[in-house]
C-alpha cells in the first residue's frame, strides 16, 4: 500500500490541476525551482555545522569537554557516560545517533545507559541544525532568544530523559 502513495499523490495533483484548468507540469517545475532555491539558501549553514561537529569529534575536543563535564552531569542526575551525546545532540542528529549506537554497543540497549540514551535521542532536538535550516529558509538572521530557549529545552529534555529512565527501569 505504501508503494502507491507517491503515484497516487501525483495522479491526484494532476487531476486537480486539470480540473482547475492549470498546467500541472509548469506548477511542478515552479515547485522544484523553489525547492532548489531553498536548498541553496540552507546548504552553507549545514556544511559549516557538519564540518564543525566532525572537527570536534576528530580532534578529541568532544571527549575532553565531556570528561570535564562528567562531575556536573553526575550532580544534576544525568549519567556521565552520556555527556558526549548531550554535547553532540544539539549540533548533529547523525553524530548523536553514532554516539548513541556506540553507547548502546558498549553498555547494551537494555541497560540503564542504553535506555537513557534511547529516551534522550527521542526527546531532544538537533537545535542548531533546526535553527540553521528553518531560520535560513525563512531568511531570519537574528535568533535573539531562540538559541538560549532551545538549549534550555534540550537540557530539560536530557534531564527528564534521565529521570524517566531511572523511574521506569531501575
Amino acid at each position: 500500500m505504501v508503494d502507491y502513495i507517491v503515484p497516487v499523490l501525483l495522479f491526484l495533483t494532476a487531476v486537480l490541476a486539470l480540473r482547475k484548468k492549470e498546467n500541472a507540469y509548469d506548477l511542478l517545475l515552479d515547485g522544484a525551482g523553489e525547492g532548489l532555491t531553498l536548498l541553496i539558501s540552507i546548504l552553507p549553514p549545514l556544511i559549516v555545522l557538519l564540518t564543525a561537529v566532525s572537527m570536534l569529534r576528530a580532534s578529541g575536543g568532544a571527549e575532553l569537554i565531556s570528561g570535564l563535564l562528567a562531575p556536573v552531569f553526575s550532580f544534576v542526575g544525568i549519567p556521565p557516560e552520556t555527556a558526549l551525546l548531550v554535547l553532540v545532540r544539539p549540533l548533529s542528529g547523525s553524530a548523536a545517533l553514532a554516539v548513541g549506537a556506540e553507547l548502546m554497543a558498549e553498555y547494551g540497549p537494555d541497560s540503564l545507559i542504553g535506555r537513557t540514551v534511547a529516551v534522550m535521542l527521542g526527546s531532544t532536538e538537533t537545535t542548531f541544525y533546526a535553527i540553521s535550516v528553518y531560520f535560513g529558509a525563512a531568511g531570519i538572521k537574528k535568533t535573539r532568544y531562540t538559541i538560549p530557549a532551545a538549549l534550555f529545552a534540550d537540557f530539560v529534555g536530557f534531564f527528564m530523559a534521565s529521570l524517566t529512565a531511572r523511574l521506569f527501569w531501575t
